[in-house]
């Protein structure tokens, strides 16, 4: 695991879409997600796992939508893992401390 947005709740579902989640910024840059990273999403409401890449968000928006096809995986107001994992040797893994981001419930970073 490189990065994982814990709990973060579903703010919109644009099925008519080409595709992705879009994610607040300020969520993208504490959880060192990069645009267009590929990313697992846990819906913790009704189980499903899916995977889709990262879309900029508006900063200070607290928005994660789905979007496309994972708008299907997911309601609004779900509470959702989102999860991106990296590649490294065996050495690096062993010290690599991925970025862990818990917000508040209304999406927004806490101090």
């Amino acid at each position: 695991m490189k990065s994982k947005l814990h709990r973060v709740k579903i703010t919109q579902a644009e099925l008519n879409y080409v595709g992705s989640v879009t994610i607040d910024e300020d969520l993208m840059d504490a959880a060192n997600l990069i645009e267009n990273e590929k990313v697992q999403i846990v819906n913790n409401n009704n189980g499903e796992r899916f995977e889709t890449y990262v879309i900029k968000g508006e900063r200070g928006s607290g928005m994660v939508c789905l979007n496309g096809a994972a708008a299907r995986r997911a309601q609004i107001g779900d509470i959702v893992i989102i999860i991106a994992y990296g590649m490294m040797t065996e050495e690096e893994a062993r010290t690599y401390k991925p970025s862990l981001v818990f917000p508040d419930d209304n999406n927004r970073l806490v101090n």
